[in-house]
């Protein structure tokens, strides 16, 4: 969750050198040769041919998918705005996690989830003025696609190891990436600044690749829907990244917000499927 919590505030800095279609891909293609590299160091042999399709999954909702809409709605949305309406993602992950995989979590777990669901709605809501906005619907999207591919990959990693379910997902999207980083650089040139760089290494290397590591580890572990609760924290780190990093300031509705869904984590964790 620390890596993740990051994501939204170094977007924010990668934004002010390069232009959003370049920064996915160039995140995409700097994960995808980390991951590249770590593989060939370890030969790990490629993904037998059943896992494919879920690889695929996994490279359509987080590699690509996820990062394009939330980068696109960070044009004109506040981190800390778009940070809680991504509070949501613990509950679509969980849904899909139970039509995908089958999972039966308790009824309270449901209870505790869609509590925390409806506390983001409602800050979503207060915070665009009774009416949704464009960023609101990529957001939106965002957690349609990055549920799908949590999902996915949660399920892979019972099957092979955690990081190399993302290794090979960004490896699968590299011959995409360059050419599309490529393309977005010539029609947009980069105007590189220190936040920029600094933010777009970390985009590759911490949330791109990292974060995602030691998360597919932990859904294998514990199951998608009790680990996916608890990214309910995510929107609270990432309200003390946007305040620290960005000189952003907060409504009272967001740490607002923020905590109770973190009391929706402490019921969600304590309950058995």
């Amino acid at each position: 969750m620390t890596a993740f919590s990051l994501t939204f505030p170094a977007t924010a800095w990668a934004l002010e050198g390069f232009g959003p279609w370049a920064l996915v891909a160039l995140r995409s293609a700097l994960a995808a040769l980390l991951a590249g590299c770590c593989l060939l160091a370890l030969r790990v042999p490629v993904p037998a041919r059943a896992h494919r399709p879920g690889l695929a999954v996994v490279a359509a909702g987080v590699v690509v998918g996820f990062p394009l809409l939330t980068t696109l709605a960070l044009r004109t949305s506040s981190t800390a705005h778009a940070a809680v309406v991504v509070g949501l993602l613990p509950l679509t992950t969980a849904l899909c996690s139970a039509l995908r995989c089958g999972s039966r979590p308790s009824r309270t777990f449901w209870l505790a989830a869609l509590a925390g669901a409806a506390a983001v709605v409602a800050f979503t809501v207060q915070q665009s003025g009774g009416a949704l906005t464009a960023a609101d619907g990529f957001l939106f999207a965002a957690l349609l696609v990055c549920a799908a591919g949590y999902t996915e990959g949660g399920r892979l990693a019972r099957m092979m190891p955690g990081w190399q379910v993302i290794g090979w997902a960004l490896v699968f999207c590299l011959p995409l990436a360059v050419p599309a980083a490529a393309l977005a650089l010539a029609l947009r040139p980069a105007q590189p600044t220190v936040h920029g760089i600094v933010g777009l290494l970390w985009l590759a290397a911490g949330s791109q690749f990292l974060g995602l590591v030691v998360w597919y580890r932990g859904m294998a572990l514990v199951g998608v829907p009790r680990a996916s609760q608890l990214q309910l924290a995510q929107p609270l780190l990432t309200l003390v990244w946007s305040v620290l990093l960005l000189g952003e300031h907060l409504t009272v509705a967001a740490p607002l917000t923020a905590a109770a869904v973190l009391v929706c984590i402490a019921v969600t964790q304590r309950t058995r499927g």
